[in-house]
């Protein structure tokens, strides 16, 4: 009699369900690229991996979605990518995205959105291009249309309630949390934030910076500008705070590219930073790391985001797009640097 098949449970109510790509991979002690490699007979895995991973299949009883594979078949091997040319971070990502493509045999295809090309123009190009599926990076509009209702879409940045596709995204309330944190550590109170507008993560962040500074029972100081994620918001956000009588003695911007020019404006200025002003941002993009900026700000794994998003997007490919949208939660991490110090005294 041959052995019974072991069941894969659900997490949530532990009911039997169709086992995954990613629970081969994981009886198999293997990446989910390496499952996904054996599955299709695909050169790169070695015999003894390739052995594991077949063992696996039959043991859950594995099988592949063939209308999924059929959708595969029809399409080229590629991974598009919808980013906005002005950010930094998105640089980051995607530098991470061709890594994790190429180590599962798929390119990438990049499509801008900039002034004159909005995020809906960006994604039907990637369309177009029969990209087999779609990693669209801190968009804040729903692109898929009915035509294209078959594409598996992965979101990197926008957090799961503000998106009907899967979402890997950063504890953004989190991070703000830190920065709070890590400021009031420094004799810091008078900490304003820069307001990241309708930018993704942006509500996340004002609400983890609003609620750490009512747990320090400094709600009463809380303050927060209007901005985005440009360096023109974080140079408007400069000139409001100069025209106040006194500086406040920190500022958390939306993100770097903010705080770079709220920090290149209070410099042209004659303010020292961090002897009158302490500065955080929040990504840790490329920008943040330039000798010359040296940013204190809450950092993004943008490899593991870029990874776990290539990941999922071959997840749905593998398995269908029947099931809920899938949520990959990462937690930030504070990196200080030169722009953070104790803070001045008051002068009243």
């Amino acid at each position: 009699m041959p052995p019974r098949k072991a069941a894969a449970r659900s997490p949530e109510n532990g009911t039997e369900r169709r086992p995954t790509l990613l629970d081969v991979a994981r009886r198999a002690g293997v990446s989910r690229a390496t499952a996904s490699l054996v599955i299709r007979d695909a050169p790169g895995p070695s015999a003894q991996s390739r052995e594991r991973v077949r063992a696996a299949a039959a043991e859950l009883g594995y099988r592949p979605d063939v209308t999924a594979q059929l959708l595969r078949r029809r399409q080229s091997q590629l991974i598009g990518v919808v980013f906005s040319a002005q950010d930094p971070f998105h640089a980051d990502l995607i530098e991470h995205i061709y890594a994790a493509a190429e180590d599962v045999g798929y390119d990438v295809v990049l499509s801008a959105v900039v002034a004159t090309r909005d995020e809906r123009r960006a994604f039907e190009a990637l369309v177009a291009s029969r990209c087999a599926a779609v990693v669209a990076l801190g968009v804040r509009e729903d692109c898929r249309t009915d035509h294209d209702s078959q594409l598996p879409v992965v979101e990197i940045g926008r957090p799961s309630n503000e998106t009907s596709f899967d979402a890997v995204h950063t504890a953004d309330e989190e991070g703000t949390h830190l920065a709070v944190e890590h400021l009031v550590s420094l004799g810091h109170q008078d900490i304003v934030h820069i307001d990241g507008g309708d930018q993704p993560g942006a509500v996340e962040r004002r609400a983890g910076y609003v609620d750490a500074m009512r747990s320090h029972g400094l709600q009463h100081q809380a303050r927060v500008l209007p901005g985005d994620y440009t360096e023109l918001s974080g140079i408007a956000a400069a000139r409001t705070l100069l025209e106040d009588n006194e500086l406040p003695t920190a500022v958390i911007a939306g993100n770097d590219q903010c705080a770079v020019g709220l920090l290149d404006e209070l410099r042209r200025s004659g303010i020292d930073v961090p002897g009158q002003i302490s500065i955080v941002g929040y990504d840790d993009s490329r920008l943040a790391r330039l000798a010359h900026v040296n940013l204190t700000t809450v950092r993004q794994d943008a490899e593991q985001l870029a990874r776990l998003a290539v990941q999922t997007a071959l997840d749905r490919l593998d398995n269908g797009l029947d099931s809920q949208p899938r949520v990959c939660r990462l937690a930030p991490h504070l990196v200080v640097r030169s722009t953070t110090g104790p803070a001045r005294r008051r002068t009243h």
